[in-house]
C-alpha cells in the first residue's frame, strides 16, 4: 500500500450488515470502515450496494430503511438501489452480485486497487479478472468467520473487519416495559 494508488471501494452492504448482526449482534460503523480502507490513499469511488424493501415502513409512513441508507451516504458512500424481488411462492431474491462485479470491470482501469467489502466466494472469478486479466491489485474486507476460505486465499490482501477498532457499533435492545398487574 502506498499514498499514490486510487482505490475503488464496493460494498455488499446485505452480506456485511448481516455478518455483523448475527456473529457479532452489532452494526458496522461504514465512516470508520471507509477511513481505515483508504488508509490516507485516493479514492476514485465508493459504492454500496443495497436493496429496498417495500412496505417497511416507520413512524408516520416513513420507510425505516432511509435513516440507514442516509448515514451510508454520510460515511461517503454512493448508493446503489434495487428494490427486493419476490417471486410467486414468497421467495425473496436481494443480491448485487452481477451489479458489483459490473462496475468493478469498469472502473478497474481508473484504480491501482479495487477493494470488495465481503465474505461472498461467488466473487472468485471476479477477484481472478481483476488480478490477472487487468492486473490489478485486489484487496477484500470482510469478517472472518463469514468469508470463503477460497476468496481469502485468491485475494492479494485480506482485511479482517473484525480487528478494525470503533468498527461494529452494539446493538442496543430496545427496554422491555414491565408492568405491575
Amino acid at each position: 500500500m502506498h499514498q499514490n494508488q486510487r482505490i475503488g471501494i464496493f460494498v455488499d452492504v446485505q452480506n456485511i450488515y448481516h455478518s455483523a448482526k448475527n456473529l457479532y449482534h452489532a452494526r458496522v460503523n461504514f465512516e470508520q470502515l471507509i477511513k481505515t480502507l483508504t488508509n490516507d490513499r485516493t479514492i476514485i469511488r465508493s459504492i454500496a450496494y443495497v436493496v429496498k424493501s417495500d412496505g417497511v415502513q416507520g413512524y408516520e409512513g416513513e420507510s425505516r430503511e432511509e435513516p440507514f441508507f442516509e448515514a451510508l451516504k454520510k460515511s461517503g458512500l454512493e448508493l446503489r438501489m434495487k428494490d427486493l424481488q419476490i417471486f410467486h411462492g414468497g421467495a425473496k431474491k436481494a443480491d448485487w452480485d452481477v451489479g458489483m462485479a459490473v462496475d468493478a470491470i469498469r472502473m478497474a482501469s481508473s484504480l491501482d486497487v479495487v477493494i470488495l467489502v465481503t465474505g461472498d466466494g461467488d466473487f472468485i472469478p471476479l477477484v481472478e479478472y481483476l488480478k490477472w486479466g487487468t492486473g490489478k491489485q485486489v484487496e477484500i474486507a470482510a469478517f472472518s468467520r463469514t468469508t470463503s476460505g477460497k476468496l481469502k486465499e485468491v485475494a492479494d490482501r485480506f482485511i479482517e473487519l473484525e480487528l478494525i477498532p470503533k468498527i461494529l457499533l452494539k446493538i442496543r435492545k430496545s427496554p422491555t416495559k414491565k408492568y405491575n398487574k
